[in-house]
C-alpha cells in the first residue's frame, strides 16, 4: 500500500477535513522526532501508512451506539490517541507517563483544537468513568494491558489492540487469566500484523 492509498482510505471514511488535520499533525510529528525519539526513522518515509493509517484502521472496529470517552495507553507520538481525536467525534483521553512525550502531546491538543486531554501518569494508576474504548499500540502485553486498564475499563468497554505477529500467543497467554469475548482482525498495513478485539474482560 502506497501513501496515496493510505490517504484514499482515509479521506473515503473520515472526510477532507480529517485529511488536513492529519497532515497538520504529521507535520508536527516530524518536526518533534528530530528532538525526540518519536517514531523509528525508517517509517519516517512511510509515515501515512506505518502511522496514520494504521491508527485510523482502528476507529471501524470502535462500537458506534457507545458515547464514552475512548482512552489511549501509552500514548507516545500520539498513536492512535491524535489520530482517533481527528477523525471520531468520543473525547479521547491520553494516557503517557514519559513528561517530553506528554507535553507534545499537549501542544498537537492545542494547536489542532482537539476534543482530547493528556495524562502524564501510568495507566495503572488511572482512575475514571468506564472507557467506551481502550486501544494501545506496543506498550505491553494483552495480559498487563487488561490489568493496567482496570481502573478505567468494565465489561461495556471495547479494546482494540494492534499487535504484530505475536497475537495469537499472547491471546492464548492472557485466556489464562482473563475472560471475555475475543477475536483479531487483519491489519491493512502489514501482512503479519494484526488487531485483537476485545469485549466483556474480566478476570477469571
Amino acid at each position: 500500500m502506497t501513501g496515496e492509498d493510505a490517504r484514499r482510505w482515509i479521506e473515503v471514511r473520515f472526510g477532507g477535513r480529517a485529511i488536513e488535520q492529519l497532515e497538520a499533525y504529521s507535520a508536527l510529528l516530524l518536526g518533534e522526532s528530530e528532538r525526540q525519539n518519536l517514531i523509528a526513522r525508517s517509517t519516517i518515509d512511510q509515515v501515512w501508512v506505518r502511522h496514520l493509517l494504521d491508527s485510523a484502521q482502528l476507529v471501524p472496529l470502535a462500537p458506534v451506539e457507545s458515547a464514552g470517552e475512548w482512552i489511549d495507553i501509552g500514548s507516545g507520538a500520539g498513536l492512535p490517541g491524535i489520530v482517533a481525536a481527528i477523525v471520531q467525534p468520543r473525547h479521547v483521553v491520553m494516557i503517557e507517563p514519559r513528561r517530553r512525550r506528554a507535553d507534545f502531546l499537549e501542544r498537537v491538543v492545542d494547536e489542532l483544537k482537539l476534543d482530547a486531554e493528556v495524562l502524564c501518569m501510568s495507566a495503572a494508576r488511572c482512575q475514571r468513568l468506564p472507557a467506551s474504548v481502550v486501544s494501545a499500540r506496543a506498550v505491553a502485553s494483552l495480559e498487563l494491558l487488561f490489568l493496567d486498564g482496570s481502573g478505567f475499563a468494565d465489561l461495556s468497554t471495547t479494546w482494540l489492540l494492534p499487535k504484530g505477529r505475536s497475537a495469537e500467543s499472547e491471546l492464548v497467554a492472557a485466556k489464562q487469566t482473563w475472560h471475555g469475548v475475543f477475536h483479531v482482525e487483519p491489519s491493512l498495513t502489514a501482512d503479519d500484523s494484526q488487531i485483537v478485539v476485545a469485549r466483556n474482560v474480566r478476570r477469571r
